[in-house]
């Protein structure tokens, strides 16, 4: 079997990872498409470089650009690849417009679809990624669900159970492989002057926070509010969208060290040793879930709704007043929950499914 593996942005690089470790270990045929959603050496090469990973075969350099934009050079890129490398399934993984540009280009020319991260809902249709992980569901051949929840969400929208295939998460898999190789390669928390457990870390960058500019300056409002009420180094990795929108909207963070994207076992190495993470981000809250960090979740739903009912999250909204409220709460939580998202076995799982047609 040929797989093609089409990913285009940090968190698909690094959930991905995993998998592809299995497909070098077994000397599978396979390769790499990149559509180049994400563009920067922070947010995209550096992971290839950190992680150990071959090279994309193929990297579309897509860029960023407007919802259409983005999918349609994909789709157009993506056609061409696969009509020349002929692969007998591509897996994606998520809810970027890279897995349904990757997802409608396979489909379409008759080959088959496997969508790692199958299953998560937020019911809320005005989250982009909403839209693409049920369209990418509803096409997909293998739907690889990373809990039960997840699997029963697929079932209730009928897609057929013979389809579907509880995988835990490959991110459990990426946290685990590199948590300890992130305390040898990664001495961010000297060069921010910070100590372990003696600082927040936050992440804002989703589409519905940081492109409002009500929800965006509630937020940064709320941030400083914490930052005043716990005297904690708030510590902020700023993506790219959330930056230009600081500058657009002419807002005026209070409370927090601004800090340039970093790579990912720095990035890990900071979720680990934080005193709370506050996030709009899944795969985040996956984490810190994973690393029993306590999160607070500046959304109003969320996709991930079994890190809440362990007691690892608590959904905050963007209410300044609200914010702080949560973050008490969490503060004063005990970090023994139980991790719902697998063994960390979830990568080899999926290429057995795959190559043995067994689980």
């Amino acid at each position: 079997m040929k797989i093609a593996i089409i990913l285009g942005t940090r968190p698909e690089i690094i959930k991905m990872s995993p998998i592809i470790r299995e497909l070098e270990k077994r000397n599978s045929d396979y390769f790499i498409l990149h559509t180049g959603q994400h563009y920067s050496y922070n947010l995209d090469q550096v992971f290839f470089d950190q992680l150990k990973l071959p090279r994309p075969k193929y990297n579309l350099q897509v860029g960023s650009g407007t919802h259409a934009e983005e999918t349609g050079k994909m789709l157009i890129g993506i056609e061409k690849i696969l009509l020349k490398e002929k692969p007998d399934i591509i897996l994606v993984e998520g809810d970027t417009n890279t897995v349904l540009a990757g997802a409608l280009a396979a489909v379409k020319l008759k080959i088959l679809v496997g969508h790692v991260e199958a299953g998560l809902r937020s019911y809320d249709r005005e989250m982009p990624e909403e839209i693409n992980r049920v369209l990418t569901d509803h096409i997909s051949d293998f739907l690889f669900a990373p809990t039960e929840k997840a699997r029963q969400n697929l079932l209730r929208e009928g897609i057929s159970n013979e389809k579907i295939f509880v995988t835990g998460n490959t991110i459990v898999d990426a946290v685990y492989q590199n948590l300890e190789l992130s305390k040898t390669q990664s001495s961010i928390l000297n060069d921010l002057g910070i100590d372990s457990g003696c600082y927040f870390l936050v992440t804002i960058h989703r589409q519905e926070n940081v492109d409002n500019i009500k929800r965006f300056r509630e937020i940064l409002e709320g941030l400083r509010l914490v930052h005043k009420e716990f005297d904690f180094p708030i510590i902020y990795p700023i993506h790219p969208r959330a930056k230009k929108r600081i500058k657009q909207f002419n807002l005026k963070p209070e409370g927090l060290t601004l800090v340039d994207p970093i790579d990912y076992l720095s990035f890990l190495q900071l979720e680990s040793k934080a005193k709370l993470i506050l996030t709009d981000s899944g795969g985040v809250q996956e984490e810190a879930c994973i690393l029993r960090v306590p999160c607070v979740t500046l959304r109003y739903n969320t996709e991930r709704p079994e890190t809440i009912e362990v007691g690892a999250n608590v959904l905050a909204g963007t209410d300044p007043h609200t914010i702080v409220e949560k973050v008490k709460f969490m503060l004063n939580k005990k970090c023994d929950w139980d991790n719902p998202f697998g063994d960390g076995k979830a990568g080899s799982r999926i290429v057995r499914i795959l190559l043995e047609g067994s689980v």
